[in-house]
């Protein structure tokens, strides 16, 4: 009787990233479970997402730190509709806006996953937690510990 490879994992049906030379360092830090953003050596502002000069100063002197991944709701959606047929299975899903401790207007764009215990809303503490599509680590959000009483 011949060995034969085991059934291949199929792809994930869901959209992924196509990291770039500018967000590298970001899909790279996820996978080994840090939330990274660039940080501005001429002004010490952070940004996200992650560009070619800094959107405070212009200054092309960009690098990049790790953050706690805290922070809270800015705003949010509940997606109920399928808008891609990766998430046709997936919803209803949350797509948040996402404030980060580290700087005010510092936000990005994920998922709330891991369903909150209680209703979501506007300043609900979130913590960062990742999700594995194939190839790509993506940065996603649940509700921090403690906050869903």
């Amino acid at each position: 009787m011949a060995l034969t490879d085991p059934p291949a994992t199929p792809p994930s049906p869901l959209p992924v990233p196509e990291p770039d030379e500018t967000t590298r360092f970001y899909w790279d830090g996820a996978a080994d479970g840090r939330l990274l953003a660039q940080r501005c050596r001429s002004c010490e502002a952070f940004q996200f997402p992650p560009d070619v000069s800094c959107v405070h100063c212009q200054s092309g002197d960009l690098d990049h730190a790790e953050l706690s991944g805290r922070g809270t709701v800015y705003t949010y959606a509940l997606v109920e509709r399928p808008l891609h047929a990766g998430f046709v299975d997936a919803v209803p899903y949350v797509v948040a806006l996402v404030e980060l401790e580290e700087q005010p207007g510092l936000r990005l764009m994920a998922n709330i996953i891991d369903g909150p215990q209680a209703p979501l809303s506007c300043g609900t503490p979130v913590e960062v937690t990742y999700e594995r599509r194939g190839d790509v680590t993506l940065p996603q959000f649940r509700v921090a510990a403690g906050a869903a009483s």
